[in-house]
């Protein structure tokens, strides 16, 4: 997986994060948008053929992955506000290989048991994973040992939010999203992509 990223954005920007043994192995990617965004993923959990659906078919190999924006600087490995993302992805990693399982676009899962806030700064208290919006270019699938991964992004959810996407679906869930900008880029300062702009009647 690293050197087909190395080809696709440059050994540059492609680097190996520390982790404990036994852990997935991660990247980060270091890329350009309109500001500097990075990208941690797992490397090697398209080793993993997930037992999908008929109707899921072509989706079988996949990396997770968080979007961080650029005011975080990921390797303040003992602020809580930012490490959880690394916490996260390796539960998950572990998770679907040893129950044998399957991730894919609009699955979900709840900050724990209790479905605390994410951070003193990431109100949200669930998670649901997407296909890339913001880097749907970037980010496209890539052809590694003549299969084909995808790359599924962790976004934290409102429980409201969470409400809306299992009662209305992924589909309509996701439009609330575009309708109001939002996309898998972590913002500590979002607010719930249901809330409505306060409206003004003449009396």
């Amino acid at each position: 997986m690293k050197n087909e990223l190395a080809k696709r954005f440059g050994e540059h920007r492609v680097h190996d994060v520390p982790v404990k043994e036994g852990d997935m192995p991660l990247l980060m990617l270091d890329l350009e948008l309109r500001s500097p965004i990075n990208i941690l993923m797992t490397n090697g959990l398209s080793d993993y053929n997930m037992p999908v659906p008929e109707k899921e078919e072509g989706n079988e190999f996949n990396e997770l992955c968080f979007c961080l924006p650029s005011y975080w600087n990921w390797e303040e490995a003992d602020n809580p506000q930012m490490n959880w993302v690394f916490t996260w992805i390796q539960k998950l990693a572990k998770y679907v290989q040893e129950n044998k399982t399957w991730f894919g676009h609009g699955h979900t899962f709840p900050n724990g048991k209790e479905m605390n806030p994410i951070s003193a700064t990431m109100a949200q208290n669930n998670f649901i994973m997407i296909r890339p919006m913001l880097l749907e270019t970037q980010m496209a699938p890539v052809k590694v040992n003549g299969k084909t991964v995808n790359f599924l992004f962790i976004v934290p959810i409102y429980e409201e939010e969470l409400d809306f996407k299992q009662s209305k679906g992924t589909r309509k869930f996701i439009t609330k999203f575009i309708n109001k900008g939002v996309n898998e880029m972590l913002d500590d300062y979002r607010v719930n992509a249901l809330k409505r702009k306060w409206s003004f009647v003449k009396q």
